[in-house]
């Protein structure tokens, strides 16, 4: 069974997970962490619990969630996967950088490209990989059916959803994502978002006013 970190980082309040199995192998979800304290918390979480982490994979592009890559991938000596539709928004991270107050350094490197492949493994465990555009081209999401854990990034959120007035968002490509991908997981799959608290499936289609508002029929997507 998977163990789930949960790390917040930077001014937008963004979750990075570390999620190993029993075999101490680990992948790192969106590595957002930005000053050296930041850092400096993630190395000491990894190295507390014996961690060897593997892989850094992102949801999406987008610079909040990317701050970390590059060190990451630096102190642990590990590639970089991201699905290439994205490719864009790491290529022009230091601009975006700019616009947000972040100081970017470099772009870094794509080793993995998404959208070759269908899971990510690490130690026993693996990922499954749900292509979901609508917030970014992207967008992917990350299951891991033993477990019953989604790492939704940032296509949904505890009673909301991601932005789609981005480059690359789209309203109807999210919602489609949502309705078509996600939500058949099943109730009971615990949802673990880019930002904000955890929740799960059931709660999002009882709750969430985005998915309401479909079911029901006020709004067409």
């Amino acid at each position: 069974m998977i163990k789930i970190a949960v790390l917040t980082f930077n001014p937008f309040g963004e979750n990075t997970y570390v999620v190993s199995d029993p075999t101490g192998e680990a992948v790192i979800i969106d590595a957002g962490n930005y000053s050296p304290q930041e850092n400096a918390a993630l190395e000491k979480y990894v190295a507390q619990n014996e961690l060897k982490p593997t892989l850094l994979i992102n949801t999406h592009g987008h610079v909040d969630h990317m701050l970390g890559v590059e060190w990451a991938k630096t102190r642990y000596g590990i590639p970089f996967a991201l699905r290439r539709e994205d490719d864009f928004l790491i290529e022009s991270c230091q601009m975006h950088g700019r616009i947000y107050g972040f100081q970017v350094e470099k772009a870094p490197a794509v080793e993995l490209d998404l959208s070759t492949t269908d899971e990510v493994r690490f130690g026993e465990s693996r990922l499954e990989i749900i292509h979901t555009p609508g917030h970014t081209p992207g967008h992917v999401c990350f299951f891991d059916p033993e477990s019953r854990s989604l790492f939704s990034g940032d296509t949904l959120f505890k009673e909301s959803i991601g932005r789609t007035d981005l480059p690359g968002g789209d309203y109807s490509w999210i919602m489609k994502s949502i309705l078509e991908k996600i939500v058949p997981l099943g109730d009971d799959v615990k949802l673990y978002p880019g930002h904000g608290l955890h929740s799960d499936i059931g709660h999002e289609v009882l709750y969430n006013p985005f998915i309401t508002e479909v079911v029901q029929g006020d709004v067409k997507y």
